[in-house]
């Protein structure tokens, strides 16, 4: 099944506007809210998530508009259509166990993410210069990656050993006292929605580095916030990313404790014995604009959160810029060296 959005007034495709948060006609600029809008999907329970599904062929879909045949791959949710341009939601690929409980909406136009984009390839100091022009950018494509939101209890204890180190003058000795203690705590916690994204595609690092998400601004999902953007299903199951959620909330966990230890010089884990479980988990779509830079012959791939505008990614850098720079910082490391020894009485050269 295919879902599309025509204006009432022109006929024309209308797609979501990430300034205003409606439904668009470029057209015609007709406008229509999305909140309350009709649902054509249908939803699932998202306490556990246990779907499992095997490899499935590509498929076929035929554009509303042209009558064009587009073939898309098994985890492809939306799309646009290649010969067209027309906004396609693939309805079978968002409905029963793939159907999203959240989505985070685009805040940030496709120009804007363009211009943020060059101005933050200007500010890069150690990349080549040819490369800070921003003057290759191959495409800026729009994208929903699919993401599970986990709500974890964490329960356990740890063991550390802190110092406390007290220095005086007795006599004409500096003394330094050391003192040693064993400290013990006890945690019982409720993570809420920790993100992780459930996309084969994406580099994992890439987008936990667009991190954070504002979740303020997450809403019920309804498929017109598709309308005009790419999106996929997820590719692995919240069972299946349980592990690596549960390492992040270890690290939550590890935080949250020794922000509970005051008063100590230094502070080590002697040991540590957590257990966390699933509470639930929910299936949510954010956004993020895909940036693709043709540069010396090679194509290099950036990400953009689509909310905040935060990026991503590993630019080429310049040897030339990166050497003269470690030249500049020794030569100023020793001039101040020298002149430090000068005013203590040292010699000139």
């Amino acid at each position: 099944m295919i879902i599309d959005y025509k204006c009432p007034n022109c006929a024309a495709n209308m797609v979501f506007d990430s300034t205003t948060g409606t439904l668009h006609c470029g057209s015609c600029d007709y406008k229509e809210e999305i909140e309350g809008y009709r649902k054509d999907y249908e939803t699932f329970d998202s306490k556990y998530h246990t779907a499992t599904f095997g490899d499935e062929e590509a498929r076929q879909y035929l554009c509303k508009s042209c009558g064009a045949i587009l073939v898309t791959d098994n985890h492809t949710a939306a799309t646009i259509c290649s010969f067209c341009g027309s906004p396609m939601i693939l309805g079978d690929r968002i409905s029963g166990d793939y159907a999203p409980t959240k989505v985070i909406p685009f805040s940030i136009s496709k120009d804007e993410a363009t211009k943020t984009f060059k101005k933050w390839c200007r500010k890069l100091k150690f990349s080549p210069k040819e490369f800070t022009k921003a003057n290759k950018v191959k495409e800026v494509v729009g994208m929903y990656v699919p993401f599970w939101l986990y709500d974890l209890r964490g329960q356990g204890e740890a063991k550390f050993h802190c110092t406390r180190t007290h220095i005086y003058d007795s006599g004409d000795e500096t003394i330094t006292e050391t003192r040693h203690f064993d400290v013990y705590r006890q945690v019982d916690l409720t993570l809420k929605d920790i993100p992780a994204d459930a996309s084969e595609k994406m580099a994992d690092k890439l987008m936990d580095a667009l991190e954070p998400f504002d979740y303020s601004g997450i809403r019920e999902f309804n498929t017109p916030y598709l309308a005009g953007f790419l999106s996929e299903k997820y590719n692995y199951t919240d069972r299946e990313m349980l592990p690596r959620v549960t390492k992040r909330a270890e690290k939550y966990m590890d935080e949250y404790i020794t922000s509970t230890i005051h008063g100590y010089d230094t502070m080590h884990f002697a040991d540590r014995d957590y257990h966390i479980g699933q509470l639930s988990s929910e299936y949510a779509l954010f956004p993020v604009w895909m940036v693709y830079y043709s540069y010396d012959e090679a194509e290099y791939t950036f990400a953009m959160n689509g909310q905040t505008g935060k990026l991503a990614g590993s630019p080429p850098r310049s040897i030339p810029k990166i050497a003269s720079s470690i030249g500049l910082a020794t030569v100023l490391f020793f001039l101040l060296f020298r002149i430090i020894t000068v005013l203590l009485g040292g010699p000139l050269l």
